[in-house]
């Protein structure tokens, strides 16, 4: 996970990775429309009018999905939100 600016250049990173499970395909994209944009071995990018829903749905992540990516993740939504023009990038393989 990266946030990154408009011209593409890094300004926080995650130490840990998404660790994906088969818990992600089993999520209700009704009640989790932004975490299913997931994908293993593709980019999910959210903007900065996206990463309140994402944080919703952070907070209500079942057992089978959460760990320490989720921390990290709310941590870079919080950096998408002080500032202009940044993204959070769910980077895949």
């Amino acid at each position: 996970m990266q946030v990154r600016g408009d011209s593409g250049d890094i300004v926080a990173r995650a130490a840990a990775g998404v660790r994906w499970t088969s818990a992600f395909a089993d999520l209700d994209p009704a009640q989790f429309p932004m975490l299913c944009a997931l994908i293993p071995y593709g980019d999910a990018v959210f903007n900065e009018r996206q990463v309140p829903r994402l944080l919703a749905e952070l907070d209500r992540l079942p057992p089978a999905v959460d760990g320490e990516w989720v921390d990290q993740a709310r941590e870079l939504c919080q950096v998408v939100q002080r500032g202009p023009h940044r993204c959070l990038w769910f980077v895949g393989d």
